[in-house]
């Protein structure tokens, strides 16, 4: 799924942005739930976690996304390179018989 994604050309900033987007909308909606809705503050509050249960799997969908980008080009290569977990980026790994 998330090769998929990659490939439509979706990336990882998107998915943070929608993130984002979806704690704005989450109070949002609680605020015009609890003010207009007669049914109350059980309504609003029921809205609001709904959307606001968005952000996590757009968040989590992002890091996947993240990490394709980052390794995207291993997949051409034969196991060459290596994940460098300070720099948080891809490293030359020297080969074994050089």
């Amino acid at each position: 799924m998330i090769k998929t994604l990659h490939k439509m050309g979706i990336r990882s900033s998107h998915m943070y942005w929608a993130g984002l987007g979806s704690i704005g909308l989450s109070f949002a909606s609680w605020w015009m739930s609890r003010s207009v809705e007669p049914a109350g503050v059980d309504r609003a509050d029921r809205w609001g976690i709904f959307v606001g249960q968005w952000a996590p799997t757009f968040f989590a969908i992002g890091v996947g996304l993240r990490i394709e980008e980052t390794h995207s080009d291993m997949d051409e290569e034969t196991g060459t390179e290596m994940f460098d977990r300070r720099s948080g980026g891809v490293r030359k790994r020297p080969h074994a018989g050089v």
